[in-house]
């Protein structure tokens, strides 16, 4: 980063300008970003391309005068010794009761008993409108209740999709609030552990704070504006990302700045020389996460292209935030924020010989014992990705914990043929309508089918299926349907639902999960490239990026089994774990070989690699126990998806930072050595005869750096 403006950032007048700025800015976003919520889209449709047969569906069924707001609670009433005739009149109070509600559309359809005598259920459709997401929580908690004065020992659930609907939006009640709080305390934390200083870790933590409420406005004017796709789970994961990311780059940054005061006397001047130094490191790190986002636009899930954007929004504003706002706080504050370890001018550089330094001396003697053991170690964990499917979460399982929705499926599957309020959906002509009923209900997978619903030139039929509506048994029934029906008539009909739904999604990103990694891997190839003039580094580098994920992944797998109980995942989380450990795990990789490459140029590579080690150990380190911990965080939520998502994160990223950057790269750089710079110039730098410890810096040797 040039010098120009590494002084203007630490200028001893202008500190005071950025930090105005700044905190005026965030005045004027927190506003905007409290209302990023509102902005969200969380029904599943809103997941799903424009082209997906289950998305036409919906939409044919608003042209047909079916309402595709509508969204249906099943009521489930049990009493295992048989119902009773104040069972039964109960439930009738309730038909009329929920016959009364103001969202109610239609009639209740019920009460329908079950053949053993035990069970009774309704069907209350619902319109909540556009807003269904927000507007049915409450609606449900009132059905609810109400169906909770039932007489004792009589069970009853709400459920169906209304229920289930209900239930994921509790879920993420509060999410944003609970979230940044707990990022926030475990960073905290680790902060102190690290820095040991009671005050300095308020710095970074005010700069993450403020770059979040910049991003989440940026976020919510674009979702306003232009057609951003935000739901939960984006905004969910920016607030870690930006808690997590922004403290990594602090880390960074202070590390540098810790190590120029022993070396200036002026802390402007040392700031100065902490940005120019550090700040490119940083600004490759972000823009190599910025560009690694931005792959996912080209993903065909609507949730997954719109993460991209909103991820990469977050750390851009990140960086510009910790690169401006924190340098000016660090100088503002002076030496006495390091209290009680205030680096002296003249100090010894501690991490010359800390811990990495020792490693750096054990690894030196045996580097190519050290990196085939290790990469051995990693492909061990690679087999158990074979544990690991990625074939969807069942709706019981996509929760972490029994609620109601999902224990009132389960009982209402001990009763009926088939849980009510999940049906198949197709779409026909009128002139094909009955033909379409006819070979749906040929179908093995098919309970019943409902009269076809003609409309002009249309027709809509709804079918009930034998099995449960999210199993891989209604999925193939679903295949099943779209190809028989090809040669119905004229070949028109689409098959819709929300199992047609769950099948288009988990068949879109499966063609995420191909397109998109490959596209992540080739642009942080190519920025790598750039970055360190070399062809050789980077594909080692990259090599060793691709050893970790699977690596991680294994892991992964045997954690979601033993200690979750849940070995299936969603089709999203491959890619969904490679973005994060590979665009953000690439930080690490750049924050290490940067250092080796400015070291190389004057002491040659296998020193420079335990020179950079040494200097960047302590810090990458700290850095990935923030981020593994700000992603563990969301193993807070119910959802077993964030949990799984937070745990293969969390566990890939301490690979990274303890063995994969520190130890295997370090090996594998002491043992190619100067050609890991082929084919640029540093490729001809001949290293030093003997390779002794990394010296402590020294004010002496700040002249003869340029």
């Amino acid at each position: 980063m040039g010098r120009s403006y590494a002084s203007r950032v630490s200028s001893p007048r202008l500190k005071w300008v950025v930090l105005v700025v700044w905190v005026a800015l965030a005045a004027a976003a927190a506003p905007l970003a409290g209302g990023l919520t509102g902005e969200q889209e969380n029904d599943i449709a809103a997941w799903l391309p424009q082209d997906a047969e289950s998305t036409r569906v919906l939409e044919l069924q608003g042209e047909l005068g079916a309402n595709p707001d509508l969204i249906p609670a099943v009521v489930v009433y049990e009493r295992t010794s048989g119902l009773t005739a104040e069972d039964l009149a109960a439930v009738q109070e309730d038909v009329r009761a929920f016959g009364e509600l103001d969202a109610l559309s239609g009639s209740v359809l019920g009460p329908i008993p079950a053949e053993d005598g035990q069970a009774v259920q309704l069907v209350v459709p619902l319109d909540v409108g556009p807003d269904g997401w927000e507007a049915i929580a409450p609606i449900v908690d009132d059905i609810r209740a109400e169906a909770s004065q039932a007489p004792d020992g009589l069970g009853t659930w709400v459920t169906g999709p209304a229920g289930n609907a209900a239930d994921s939006s509790e879920a993420f009640a509060g999410i944003d609030g609970t979230l940044l709080f707990a990022a926030l305390g475990v960073v905290i934390v680790i902060l102190l552990l690290t820095y040991r200083s009671p005050v300095l870790w308020v710095l970074p933590i005010f700069s993450a704070v403020i770059a979040l409420v910049c991003a989440q406005a940026v976020v919510y004017l674009l979702a306003r504006h232009a057609d951003l796709t935000v739901n939960a789970q984006s905004a969910s994961i920016l607030t870690v990302l930006v808690v997590g990311a922004g403290t990594d780059y602090a880390l960074l940054l202070v590390a540098r700045y810790r190590e120029e005061l022993r070396l200036h006397t002026d802390r402007h001047e040392a700031m100065t020389e902490a940005v120019h130094r550090a700040g490119p490191a940083v600004v490759a790190s972000a823009g190599t996460v910025v560009l690694g986002m931005l792959c996912l636009v080209a993903a065909e899930m609507n949730s997954t292209a719109g993460l991209g954007p909103v991820a990469a929004i977050g750390v851009a504003v990140t960086l510009v935030v910790l690169m401006t706002l924190l340098p000016a706080l660090l100088v503002i504050c002076g030496r006495w924020v390091f209290w009680p370890v205030r680096p002296a001018f003249g100090s010894a550089e501690p991490s010359a010989t800390g811990w990495w330094a020792r490693v750096g001396t054990w690894i030196r003697p045996r580097p190519r014992a050290t990196w085939m053991v290790t990469s051995a170690l990693l492909l061990l964990a690679c087999f158990a990705v074979f544990r690991l499917d990625p074939s969807g979460l069942t709706q019981s399982e996509g929760f972490r914990g029994t609620p109601e929705s999902i224990a009132g499926e389960e009982v209402a599957a001990e009763h009926f043929p088939a849980v009510a309020g999940n049906p198949v959906v197709v779409v026909t002509t009128a002139d094909d309508a009955d033909a379409v009923a006819a070979a749906v209900a040929e179908d093995d997978g098919i309970a019943a089918v409902a009269p076809p619903q003609v409309v002009g030139d249309g027709a809509l039929l709804e079918a009930s299926l034998a099995d449960p509506f999210d199993s891989a048994a209604a999925a193939a029934t679903v295949e099943q349907l779209r190809t028989s029906l090809d040669d119905v008539g004229d070949g028109q009909a689409l098959v819709g639902g929300t199992t047609a739904l769950n099948l288009d999604v988990q068949t879109a990103s499966q063609r995420d999960n191909r397109v998109v990694i490959p596209l992540i891997m080739l642009v942080v190839l190519v920025v790598l490239g750039l970055l360190l003039r070399a062809l050789v580094a980077p594909l080692v580098l990259i090599a060793t990026v691709v050893l970790s994920y699977g690596a991680a992944l294994g892991l992964s797998a045997l954690v979601f089994g033993w200690v979750l109980g849940v070995e299936a995942t969603d089709s999203s989380f491959p890619l969904f774990v490679f973005v994060f450990l590979v665009a953000l795990g690439i930080d690490y990789n750049i924050f290490l070989m940067t250092r080796v490459r400015e070291e190389s140029a004057d002491h040659g590579t296998r020193r420079a690699a335990l020179v950079g080690l040494a200097a960047t150990g302590g810090v990458i380190t700290s850095a990935g126990l923030v981020l593994a911990a700000t992603f563990a965080v969301l193993g807070t939520l119910p959802l077993t998806f964030l949990t799984q998502l937070g745990i293969a994160v969390a566990l890939g990223v301490l690979l990274d930072t303890i063995v994969v950057r520190s130890v295997l790269v370090t090996a594998l750089t002491l043992d190619v050595g100067r050609w890991m710079w082929w084919p640029g110039r540093l490729a001809h730098r001949l290293d030093e005869p003997e390779v002794p410890p990394a010296p402590a810096a020294s004010p002496s040797e700040a002249p003869a750096r340029t």
